[in-house]
């Protein structure tokens, strides 16, 4: 738990195995973007075995195996929000995805 002296960690552990560093780097860059001056930092840590999994301060925010997948910046961006900062507006990524009836 975060202290109001300190900032939130994210770790994102990914498999050196399965060369998922590019894509845990970028959810680090959309981490970092979204939540700029808010966060204490983004740490990539390698792992092995199929590992993907993403926490904040500790808890556990993403999971590949059981969350199913890799997370979409918008979910992993609205988890981080919902435990850190749960009254913040994210902008674009709270909206519905628009479709092409809505142009």
């Amino acid at each position: 738990m975060t202290t109001p002296a300190s900032k939130p960690i994210i770790v994102i552990q990914y498999c050196t195995q399965c060369q998922w560093l590019l894509r845990a780097a970028w959810l680090a860059q959309e981490l970092l973007s979204t939540f700029s001056d808010d966060l204490g930092g983004v740490t990539l840590q390698p792992a092995t075995g199929g590992t993907f999994i993403i926490t904040c301060d500790g808890e556990q925010i993403w999971e590949r195996k059981t969350d199913g997948g890799f997370p979409e910046a918008k979910v992993l961006k609205q988890r981080v929000r919902d435990k850190v900062w749960p009254d913040r507006d994210l902008g674009h990524s709270d909206r519905p995805a628009s479709t092409f009836q809505d142009i």
